[in-house]
């Protein structure tokens, strides 16, 4: 039988179409001068960006709709599919900077990584609510989830995408956690997970020149330093108020990827502290409902599926930001809802419907 749902989360709903809008507003100042130097159209990039949005924001209104429930059924099959582009995009995937990270031809390219991650949610919130008195065991109970978050992780490993395959294992590991795993076993994780990042920074020069120039990007300001320090230097001259929408100067190829990655960087110039500070506020209230929603859903299911789905979307944002600040080591993983990106933000919509519709059962009888 359908079940009676209720009014949505408005709450999730606004700030996520804020931060869209935000979004979509910083894209075109970002990439107007590259636009029109390489295309011809400085609008090049915010076209692409507003078709992409289109179908985003039309996955969410359908996700909004569609009783959560059934994605317990889909869970194993979309996982698979999941998982086979994985490997497809390792063997016939488009190489940009090095990075096979692409599936598809032209403007019809997408991430397989971008849909992992929300197939990797759905998929741990309907196995963990089904067993979550075997993760009391660490062979028979995290086992099998731990060597899933492996191979995944390795295949993102292999495009490179060390950004992903964090946040995906960090996304793993909270939800064990709130499923209810044991502590000594979270715990022994969680120094196995740190030990793994520093191997696998170890054991690619590229990654460990990133994380000596995060020590002191100074040592190399025209090199692995470059982009740290363009960075900070945007968010500096931003100020309190900013120096004016797309009256910014970092973006005159100072910051690289400045629509993308280090678009947080450009909004902080033109926005100031106040702009970077209302992103940051709608990133807090969004997370802040989406616990809420996980905390009142009505099934183990709902509630977990919410948890992952504010997980991902919060650590996403964490690692971006803490990139462009300075705080982290240089790693590709975009601004959610921000960023210019298909793939990342047509999933990041469609995981913000699925938010919507578990809130729509809230308190429902």
């Amino acid at each position: 039988m359908r079940r009676k749902a209720g009014p949505i989360d408005f709450w999730i709903l606004l700030p996520a179409v804020l931060l869209l809008g935000m979004g979509m507003i910083m894209v075109f100042s970002a990439s107007a001068l590259t636009s029109t130097y390489n295309y011809g159209d400085a609008f090049y990039f915010f076209k692409r960006q507003l078709i992409w949005a289109a179908l985003g924001l039309s996955g969410l209104f359908i996700a909004m709709q569609f009783d959560y429930s059934y994605l317990r059924r889909l869970a194993v099959p979309f996982l698979g599919l999941a998982v086979t582009l994985l490997v497809l995009v390792l063997i016939t995937g488009t190489a940009t900077r090095g990075s096979a990270r692409w599936l598809g031809v032209g403007s019809l390219s997408f991430q397989p990584s971008e849909i992992i991650k929300l197939a990797m949610v759905i998929f741990l919130a309907a196995s963990l609510s089904q067993n979550r008195q075997r993760l009391q065991y660490l062979v028979h109970g995290l086992g099998p989830y731990l060597a899933l978050m492996g191979l995944i992780c390795l295949l993102i490993l292999a495009q490179p995408d060390l950004g992903t395959a964090i946040a995906v294992a960090g996304t793993t590991y909270l939800m064990l956690a709130a499923a209810g795993a044991d502590r000594r076993y979270l715990a022994l994780l969680a120094l196995l997970g740190v030990a793994a990042v520093a191997l696998a920074i170890a054991i690619a020069p590229y990654r460990m020149a990133r994380f000596t120039a995060f020590l002191d990007p100074w040592a190399d300001p025209q090199g692995n330093g470059f982009q740290t320090i363009q960075s900070l230097l945007a968010i500096g001259s931003g100020g309190l108020f900013g120096t004016g929408l797309g009256q910014g100067r970092q973006k005159l190829y100072y910051v690289p990827e400045n629509h993308t990655d280090f678009i947080f960087a450009i909004l902080s110039e033109e926005l100031g502290f106040i702009g970077a500070g209302l992103v940051v506020l709608l990133f807090l209230i969004l997370i802040w409902r989406g616990f809420n929603t996980a905390f009142k859903a009505p099934d183990a299911f709902g509630s977990l599926l919410a948890a992952g789905l504010t997980i991902m979307l919060a650590l996403q944002a964490l690692i971006n930001m803490g990139v462009v600040t300075g705080m982290l080591p240089v790693t590709g993983i975009t601004l959610p809802l921000v960023s210019y990106g298909g793939s990342s933000l047509i999933f990041s919509l469609l995981g913000i419907g699925i938010l919507l519709n578990i809130s729509r059962y809230i308190g429902v009888s």
